[in-house]
């Protein structure tokens, strides 16, 4: 039988454009929905609506079981949060993770907000710097990505960045992944250093990228909602995630609204648009 092709032609990558685009769009609206005083439910209420109104549809409600457009993880959870009522509180670090298909193709991305909090600076500013190397090891992953020979030079440069700025935990029990068809595809993108090298990277292949990283332990556990993945110690985790795509040209980070031109920006790499 013969293997299914990691790699899409350029057609195919045309295609990834549109749901990239409306991803970005919907935690856009995530983040103008989130609030202290506010829910999880209605942040995933907004990334619903700017989904919908863009053609598209969640595709995160296609996974079996799942009923919800956005995963929505509060401090000590890691991923997989499920939206509820749950009243959002001042210092409260929220991931938001959101995708959208269209035409059969998808998009997938995430983001952590730290909601403010005068009274406690501290807490604020250590959960502000969390998000912040997060975000930039996402940022140093994709870096990399534009100048590899592999994929797994991936995982080295978001360890690296980490590492450089702290004694953080980077999760090694999820990982990032290919995505196309399926939101959830071939090749494994990992976020820390392993022996082999991992598949070509070379035009036509598209990965999410998606470091998570924890002030403490990266021991985790899934509660009983059977989705929430927390932190054993309860100390808080941030996630950041893209997806990118390579091609003949370059690399186009698809679910940014510039391509990827402000965060790649520090790593001196300018992305190039998919023609």
């Amino acid at each position: 039988m013969l293997r299914k092709s990691i790699y899409k032609s350029p057609a195919q990558l045309r295609l990834m454009l549109e749901p990239g685009r409306i991803t970005a769009a919907s935690l856009v609206a995530a983040r103008e929905a989130l609030r202290v005083g506010g829910t999880t439910a209605q942040v995933d209420a907004a990334a619903e609506k700017a989904i919908l109104d863009l053609g598209a549809s969640p595709n995160f409600k296609l996974e079996a079981g799942y009923f919800h457009t956005i995963c929505a993880s509060v401090n000590e959870d890691v991923v997989h949060g499920i939206p509820n009522g749950r009243v959002l509180e001042p210092g409260d670090i929220v991931s938001i993770d959101s995708g959208a298909i269209l035409g059969g193709w998808n998009g997938d991305a995430a983001i952590s907000i730290v909601l403010p909090d005068p009274a406690r600076p501290e807490l604020v500013a250590e959960r502000q710097k969390l998000s912040d190397v997060t975000e930039g090891s996402l940022w140093a992953g994709i870096a990399r990505l534009a100048t590899a020979k592999h994929l797994n030079e991936v995982g080295d440069a978001v360890q690296g960045y980490v590492e450089d700025r702290g004694t953080y935990g980077i999760l090694t029990d999820y990982v990032g992944h290919g995505i196309g068809r399926s939101m959830h595809e071939a090749p494994p993108v990992f976020n820390y250093r392993v022996r082999q090298k991992g598949p070509e990277v070379k035009p036509g292949l598209v990965v999410a990228i998606e470091p998570m990283v924890v002030l403490g332990s990266i021991d985790t556990h899934t509660k009983d909602d059977d989705w929430t993945v927390a932190t054993d110690d309860g100390l808080a985790a941030a996630h950041w995630e893209h997806s990118v795509a390579v091609h003949k040209d370059g690399i186009w980070v698809l679910t940014a609204e510039d391509g990827g031109a402000r965060g790649l920006a520090p790593f001196g790499i300018t992305p190039t648009p998919i023609a």
